[in-house]
């Protein structure tokens, strides 16, 4: 296992740009003007990752970064009946499943993989997702606490020790990071988010990406807007811009290099407690969806990769290929056509078929319906509805 308080100097090549004076910042590398503090080395790989993650259009991530507890829970719900397994069986089944699939992901669909920490750090996974051309990254958030003056709101940890963290998982051969922070969304009248809750999650979201890119790493800032209570289209929208917003302002004020950033947003909807929750539209979500992107994420962003969150496996992929087909009719003026490339970065909607039959001893049954998937996924992502 790798060290989790390590502080050497990551290898492959990387050097941190804060570390070296013998690599002299360029002011351009290609076509993106670079700052004195990028080095031209690491602003490369940077981009050239984040590229990667979402070229060409249709290829998108695997979010495997459940926590152990909660991947077992979902292993238990899938076999369907009560069943007790030892630590040492347990921990086994956990590194056999992500063993399973990513020894067969099909690379034409799946860029990269979103890892947890025991997936990379301690089962070693990351050079067999490497050496079949799948680039492996790291979730590093950490557990949530309530905010002193909003306690329902989430505000999410893990700053205090990120850098030598992100330096253990490069050695390891993490090549990009997620942070997830979650943002509570009710109807104007139950007054959630707050301000300080947002400023809260989009400071912790900004520093996190600075440090990532610090280590060389890409870093997925992931806004998690809620849908569960009682808001309606027009108020998810608004949060969705003004959270987005502010991180990229924040972004701004730590420098992070936006050509080598990704983001992971939701997809914004009506609470599940709003009655027009029934009847708003897959098209509908796409116009808003489109909208909240075209208002908040600045161009030089290489890309967006939306989580499923809640939804189910079909609406998640729905609404993506609804967006998809409204970016690929829209034309100059329209600003939805300067949209960057809109993915995926699934979890249960990729994984969920596959768990079902991994579960009952049916390996090959498992690779198949995770492939079937995918593909609709891949599809999804170029505006196109598998059959």
């Amino acid at each position: 296992m790798a060290d989790l308080n390590a502080t050497s100097t990551p290898g492959y090549g990387f050097t941190p740009a804060n570390a070296v004076a013998s690599i002299s910042p360029s002011p351009t590398d290609g076509d993106t003007y670079l700052y004195p503090y990028h080095s031209t080395a690491v602003a490369k790989q940077l981009i050239h990752t984040a590229q990667a993650l979402v070229y060409p259009r249709g290829k998108g991530i695997y979010a495997t970064d459940e926590t152990p507890e909660g991947i077992e829970a979902r292993l238990v719900a899938a076999l369907g009946e009560d069943v007790k397994w030892t630590d040492a069986e347990k921990r086994e089944k956990r590194r056999r499943f992500r063993e399973c699939l990513f020894e067969s992901l099909p690379t034409q669909y799946i860029s990269g993989v979103i890892l947890y920490q025991e997936t990379l750090l301690d089962f070693q996974l990351g050079p067999l997702l490497a050496n079949r051309g799948i680039i492996p990254g790291i979730r590093v958030d950490t557990d949530s606490h309530p905010l002193p003056i909003s306690p329902l709101e989430p505000s999410t940890q893990g700053l205090d020790d990120l850098l030598p963290r992100l330096t253990a998982a490069r050695i390891a051969g993490a090549r990009f990071t997620k942070w997830r922070a979650p943002i509570l969304c009710t109807s104007t009248a139950g007054s959630l988010p707050t301000q300080a809750g947002l400023e809260a999650q989009a400071e912790a979201l900004a520093r996190f990406a600075a440090i990532s890119q610090q280590a060389g790493l890409v870093p997925i800032v992931e806004p998690d807007v809620d849908f569960a209570e009682d808001a309606d289209l027009k108020r998810s929208v608004e949060v969705h811009v003004k959270i987005i917003s502010m991180i990229y302002a924040r972004c701004a004020a730590y420098g992070v290099l936006l050509e080598g950033s990704l983001i992971k947003p939701s997809f914004p909807q009506p609470g599940l407690k709003h009655p027009s929750r029934a009847t708003t539209t897959p098209e509908e979500i796409a116009l808003a969806t489109a909208t909240v992107l075209a208002r908040s994420v600045p161009v030089a962003v290489a890309g967006v990769v939306f989580l499923s969150g809640g939804l189910s496996d079909s609406d998640s992929i729905l609404y993506l290929s609804k967006l998809n087909s409204l970016v690929n009719s829209s034309n100059a003026p329209s600003c939805l056509a300067r949209l960057p490339p809109l993915s995926f970065s699934f979890g249960r909607g990729l994984q969920g078929d596959a768990m079902k039959k991994w579960v009952k001893g049916d390996e090959a049954g498992a690779k198949a319906a995770f492939e079937g998937r995918a593909k609709a996924c891949h599809d999804a992502a170029k505006g196109v509805l598998s059959a």
